[in-house]
């Protein structure tokens, strides 16, 4: 199921799902937010601070626990990323939003919500970015995510250098995943995310290469790459390298893991962190064609 789109006079609520941040921080998205004619609810996450999150686990459950609850709430969009998701996602309460869905906006560390939703409740998210990344977004990422919720609308046509780690192909399917140390993370829990017929999309961020070889490894003998439908690599931004190097850079790692399954692939998507961060709808099917290097991606 997927959320209605908004419309001008909705209420969008910010609340910190993990690290903290102040309100200066997420001010720049609060003006793009009203600009929208959007109303915007202030979690009391916000400014709140307990060690190295947005205030303590049961603070954090509760700011998201109320936004779920109120109808009148049409979007919940995590301030940032950081780490503490999975801390408090066993103690959310998912009945009101299966009720009445609504859209749920994050990245990086909110992959946790996004695989955890796919695989228990079958609503869409929205991997897009997030309030403290604003002020650096481009003009296209911060539109981007407009144009999804306020139309559903998701149309991309991205060319990409990396010719050799694509493979031509046509599919209609679901994107799910996201950050890969993330899924990496929950696998094993009912949090783990099914990918069969799925598209997978993957980003990751300061990373060292042989950990990420680690973590593939475990997603491949979790069954992550059996059976996909297709393949989205994003960005994997200032990934690290031993004093040894590892003498394969990470997307051609992911791609290998793929490459012998008659299923387009896509290497260097804009989309994970990065300032052209592109949104992506996630538990919806989407077009996927890869063509010599390009990718067209939509939905309705």
């Amino acid at each position: 199921m997927t959320p209605p789109s908004l419309q001008p006079g909705d209420k969008i609520a910010i609340v910190a799902f993990a690290k903290k941040i102040t309100f200066e921080e997420i001010s720049p998205a609060v003006k793009v937010f009203k600009s929208w004619g959007l109303e915007v609810v202030i979690g009391e996450t916000i400014g709140a601070e307990w060690n190295q999150f947005g205030g303590n686990d049961e603070l954090r459950r509760m700011d998201i626990q109320t936004c779920l609850n109120d109808h009148s709430i049409k979007a919940i969009i995590s301030a940032r990323g950081g780490y503490g998701s999975v801390r408090i996602i066993d103690k959310i309460d998912f009945s009101a939003f299966i009720e009445k869905p609504k859209w749920l906006i994050g990245f990086s560390d909110i992959t946790v919500f996004h695989t955890h939703i796919n695989q228990n409740h079958k609503l869409a998210t929205v991997h897009g970015t997030m309030p403290v990344f604003f002020k650096t977004n481009t003009a296209e990422a911060i539109q981007s995510l407009k144009d999804l919720l306020f139309e559903n609308k998701l149309d991309y046509c991205f060319q990409t250098s990396d010719f050799d780690l694509c493979q031509n192909g046509n599919v209609n399917a679901e994107i799910v995943g996201g950050n890969l140390s993330i899924l990496f993370s929950v696998c094993g829990s009912k949090s783990h995310i099914d990918t069969t017929g799925k598209i997978l999309f993957v980003e990751d961020l300061c990373e060292y290469l042989y950990h990420t070889d680690r973590m593939l490894f475990n997603l491949k003998r979790n069954g992550v790459f059996d059976n996909l439908a297709g393949l989205i690599i994003g960005e994997f931004t200032d990934m690290k390298d031993g004093p040894t190097p590892f003498g394969k850079p990470v997307e051609e790692m992911i791609f290998d893991f793929a490459k012998h399954l008659n299923i387009p692939i896509f290497t260097g998507f804009p989309a994970g962190h990065i300032k052209n961060n592109r949104t992506l709808l996630f538990g919806e099917k989407i077009n996927m064609s890869v063509t010599d290097g390009e990718i067209k991606l939509n939905y309705k």
